[in-house]
Protein backbone atom coordinates (compact mmCIF):
# COMPACT_ATOMS: atom_id res chain seq x y z
CA UNK A 1 0.00 0.00 0.00
CA UNK A 2 0.85 3.46 -0.92
CA UNK A 3 -1.26 5.77 -0.35
CA UNK A 4 -4.66 5.83 1.61
CA UNK A 5 -7.63 7.38 -0.01
CA UNK A 6 -9.72 7.67 2.98
CA UNK A 7 -10.85 11.09 3.65
CA UNK A 8 -8.33 13.00 0.47
CA UNK A 9 -9.77 15.50 -1.29
CA UNK A 10 -10.26 14.35 -5.04
CA UNK A 11 -7.86 16.85 -6.70
CA UNK A 12 -4.78 15.38 -4.64
CA UNK A 13 -6.09 11.51 -5.83
CA UNK A 14 -6.04 12.46 -9.26
CA UNK A 15 -2.69 14.15 -9.13
CA UNK A 16 -0.87 10.97 -7.47
CA UNK A 17 -2.09 8.94 -9.94
CA UNK A 18 -0.81 11.24 -12.44
CA UNK A 19 2.53 10.92 -10.68
CA UNK A 20 2.47 7.84 -10.65
CA UNK A 21 1.32 6.84 -14.40
CA UNK A 22 3.87 9.96 -15.75
CA UNK A 23 6.56 7.80 -14.15
CA UNK A 24 5.54 4.42 -15.23
CA UNK A 25 4.52 3.08 -12.18
CA UNK A 26 1.43 0.30 -12.14
CA UNK A 27 -0.88 0.80 -9.03
CA UNK A 28 -4.27 -0.43 -8.48
CA UNK A 29 -6.94 1.01 -6.14
CA UNK A 30 -9.27 0.12 -4.03
CA UNK A 31 -11.94 1.23 -2.58
CA UNK A 32 -13.58 1.54 0.66
CA UNK A 33 -17.01 -0.01 -0.11
CA UNK A 34 -20.48 0.40 0.30
CA UNK A 35 -20.05 1.14 4.37
CA UNK A 36 -16.48 2.80 4.46
CA UNK A 37 -14.92 0.04 6.24
CA UNK A 38 -12.27 -1.38 3.67
CA UNK A 39 -9.16 0.03 3.30
CA UNK A 40 -9.19 3.15 -0.06
CA UNK A 41 -5.86 3.28 -1.03
CA UNK A 42 -3.46 3.00 -4.27
CA UNK A 43 -1.46 0.14 -3.79
CA UNK A 44 1.69 -0.68 -6.80
CA UNK A 45 1.54 -3.88 -8.59
CA UNK A 46 5.46 -3.99 -8.24
CA UNK A 47 6.51 -4.15 -4.22
CA UNK A 48 10.25 -3.42 -5.68
CA UNK A 49 9.48 0.11 -6.89
CA UNK A 50 7.79 1.10 -3.35
CA UNK A 51 10.99 3.24 -2.34
CA UNK A 52 10.56 5.06 -5.28
CA UNK A 53 7.18 5.73 -5.17
CA UNK A 54 7.70 6.72 -1.62
CA UNK A 55 10.62 9.37 -2.41
CA UNK A 56 8.08 10.87 -5.63
CA UNK A 57 4.94 11.05 -2.86
CA UNK A 58 7.07 12.43 -0.47
CA UNK A 59 8.26 15.33 -2.93
CA UNK A 60 4.91 15.77 -4.01
CA UNK A 61 3.67 16.21 -0.79
CA UNK A 62 5.85 18.99 0.23
CA UNK A 63 5.45 20.53 -3.42
CA UNK A 64 2.17 20.66 -2.73
CA UNK A 65 1.68 21.43 1.16
CA UNK A 66 3.76 24.62 0.15
CA UNK A 67 1.18 25.46 -2.45
CA UNK A 68 -1.96 25.31 -0.21
CA UNK A 69 -0.52 27.15 2.39
CA UNK A 70 0.48 29.89 -0.25
CA UNK A 71 -2.69 29.72 -1.88
CA UNK A 72 -4.44 30.37 1.81
CA UNK A 73 -2.25 33.16 2.42
CA UNK A 74 -3.51 34.78 -1.10
CA UNK A 75 -6.96 34.44 0.05
CA UNK A 76 -6.54 36.14 3.21
CA UNK A 77 -4.90 38.91 1.73
CA UNK A 78 -7.11 39.05 -0.90
CA UNK A 79 -10.19 39.52 1.12
CA UNK A 80 -11.84 35.83 0.23
CA UNK A 81 -11.25 34.25 4.12
CA UNK A 82 -14.68 34.97 5.95
CA UNK A 83 -13.52 34.96 9.65
CA UNK A 84 -16.78 34.24 12.42
CA UNK A 85 -18.37 37.61 11.95
CA UNK A 86 -18.35 37.34 7.75
CA UNK A 87 -19.93 34.01 7.69
CA UNK A 88 -22.41 34.78 10.36
CA UNK A 89 -23.30 38.38 7.94
CA UNK A 90 -23.25 36.00 5.23
CA UNK A 91 -26.03 33.15 6.21
CA UNK A 92 -28.03 34.91 8.98
CA UNK A 93 -31.14 32.26 8.54
CA UNK A 94 -27.81 29.68 9.63
CA UNK A 95 -27.84 31.25 12.42
CA UNK A 96 -31.11 31.87 14.01
CA UNK A 97 -31.61 27.68 13.51
CA UNK A 98 -28.06 26.96 15.13
CA UNK A 99 -29.32 29.14 17.91
CA UNK A 100 -33.27 27.80 17.76
CA UNK A 101 -31.37 23.96 18.63
CA UNK A 102 -29.08 25.02 20.86
CA UNK A 103 -31.47 26.62 22.92
CA UNK A 104 -34.10 23.43 22.46
CA UNK A 105 -31.01 21.06 23.66
CA UNK A 106 -30.65 23.18 26.64
CA UNK A 107 -34.15 23.22 27.33
CA UNK A 108 -34.78 19.83 27.40
CA UNK A 109 -31.77 19.14 29.04
CA UNK A 110 -32.43 21.00 31.92
CA UNK A 111 -36.04 21.04 32.11
CA UNK A 112 -36.32 17.95 34.39
CA UNK A 113 -33.70 19.24 37.14
CA UNK A 114 -36.10 22.23 37.23
CA UNK A 115 -39.66 19.89 38.10
CA UNK A 116 -37.43 17.82 40.39
CA UNK A 117 -37.56 20.88 43.14
CA UNK A 118 -41.68 21.46 42.62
Amino acid sequence: MLFRLNNVPEDEAEEVRALLTENGIDFYETHAGNWGVSAAAIWLRDASRLEEAKSLLATYQEERASRVREEYRQSGSAGLKRGLLGELKAHPLRLLVYLAVVAAVLYLSTMPFFYWGR
